[in-house]
């Protein structure tokens, strides 16, 4: 085999720069900033992917077509990959939405995936839909010994960043301590007996040490840009 899962958190949206939690598909669309960002990652000659996929998002959908346009590929849609679903907190942009938002998805990070969010999703039932589509990408391309090539996916910040974490062992203070920024990817590569080693989270490479003053909420609410990432 020969070839990495790249997942990409999807250009900025318009619900991005509103700040809102902005879970449920299809959801806001790209704004030409993120439509930009997404030429920008197609064209950085870093990952050239032989196949790309994408939530069914809008903006994740959008983010794709860009990516793929520039290959002439044709992108193809996934389910179970949108972002972590915010229940009752959904498109609030408040400060107490957004902390409890963090809040619960920092206890995610620190042992307690049953905690479910208000009305939403817990971690439990986002990696329950979210890696089964991840183990049948591998099994299918990536695990081929005649597979060269990337898989691009196009996804969401936070499922993202628990679903990676889980397949590859990252520690969750330093997931905590690390959003993605939009179009920023985490890199991984698949190792023996079916496991994944970590070769890139946003900018930065491995090792990834943990973080032991993560502060989730307080890094949310003092931020001036969006809570997904």
């Amino acid at each position: 085999m020969s070839g990495r899962l790249v997942l990409v958190r999807h250009g900025q949206s318009y619900g991005n720069v509103e700040r809102r939690l902005d879970t449920r598909p299809p959801g806001s669309e790209l704004t030409p900033l993120g439509r930009d960002q997404a030429r920008a990652f197609a064209g950085n000659g870093v990952h050239r992917p032989a196949l790309v996929a994408h939530s069914v998002a809008t903006r994740a959908v959008q983010t794709a077509a860009e990516i793929s346009g520039r290959f002439g590929l044709t992108a193809r849609a996934l389910d179970g990959i949108h972002e972590v679903q915010a229940g009752a907190l959904e498109d609030r942009n408040d400060d107490d939405a957004i902390a409890e938002f963090n809040a619960i998805y920092q206890r995610w990070h620190s042992g307690e995936p049953g905690v479910a969010l208000p009305g939403g999703e817990t971690a439990e039932q986002v990696l329950d839909r979210y890696l089964p589509v991840v183990t049948e990408l591998r099994m299918r391309y990536l695990d081929d010994d005649d597979w060269t090539g990337d898989i691009v996916v196009v996804s969401h910040g936070a499922a993202i960043r628990l679903a990676a974490a889980t397949l590859a062992g990252v520690d969750g203070s330093f997931v905590l301590d690390n959003h993605l920024n939009n179009t920023e990817a985490v890199v991984l590569s698949p190792i023996t007996d079916g496991r994944w080693s970590c070769v890139q989270w946003g900018a930065l490479t491995p090792p990834f040490y943990p973080e032991p003053d993560a502060d989730p909420v307080g890094d949310a609410l003092r931020s001036d840009t969006d809570p997904m990432g």
